[in-house]
């Protein structure tokens, strides 16, 4: 049996560009209209490549999902900046293995859930505007963090955390909703960064300096 599967498939989230780069594209295009039929040549010239790179930039892939048991694959595209054990969680009870993946402005921005469970909660934090790669900025920055619970009692976090350049956090999840591993969830625009937290014993199965795509790149295993 294939222990892999396509996901997000059927529906509107697999349009090839994120619904969120809509805006982006139109007003960059209008703007390259209205500049080259003024004949500002220069500018419509620019704006034009703006609006290629932010349809390039707000490009929804699809991607192969792992179905292996207990497997948690990356909620991001990104680097693995850190790996850490911590005594307690900041959003659930009990220990905790932190990982975060940093995001540029090069990476594909669409998120995606780590594992199938439940919604049990979202909470939102309006806070600053640190360079993501910045240890701080995990509790000092803006974030949204979506805790699920799976079927077996296990809890993981995910947390979206804007940076320096990211101003704005899309979460398209409520609390109680029944959600599948590797599925599309939202995305932070315009480079930034993603906290996984996952139980103390879990089995890590990323370094430091790994690059890893979402939904596809598995980061570790539940026990």
């Amino acid at each position: 049996m294939d222990d892999k599967k396509k996901v997000d498939t059927d529906n509107n989230s697999a349009f090839p560009i994120a619904a969120p780069g809509y805006y982006f594209i139109i007003a960059t295009f209008f703007a390259t209209v209205v500049f080259a039929l003024a004949g500002v040549v220069s500018l419509a010239t620019i704006c034009f490549t703006l609006t290629l790179f932010v349809c390039w930039f707000f490009r929804n892939p699809e991607r192969v999902t792992p179905m292996v048991d207990g497997a948690v694959v990356s909620p991001a595209d990104g680097k693995v900046i850190i790996i850490e054990p911590l005594s307690e969680s900041p959003f659930s009870k009990g220990a905790c293995i932190k990982i975060s993946i940093f995001m540029s402005v090069f990476n594909v921005h669409v998120n995606r859930i780590p594992h199938e469970g439940k919604v049990i909660n979202i909470s939102y934090f309006p806070g600053k505007f640190f360079n993501a790669s910045f240890d701080k900025a995990s509790k000092e920055n803006e974030h949204n963090a979506i805790l699920i619970e799976t079927e077996k009692g296990k809890k993981i976090c995910a947390v979206q955390i804007a940076g320096l350049i990211a101003r704005r956090i899309i979460c398209r999840l409520k609390h109680g909703d029944i959600v599948k591993r590797g599925e599309r969830f939202g995305m932070i625009c315009f480079g930034s960064r993603l906290d996984v937290y996952l139980p103390a014993d879990s089995k890590i199965c990323v370094a430091v300096g790994n690059k890893i795509k979402a939904g596809s790149g598995i980061l570790g295993y539940l026990a």
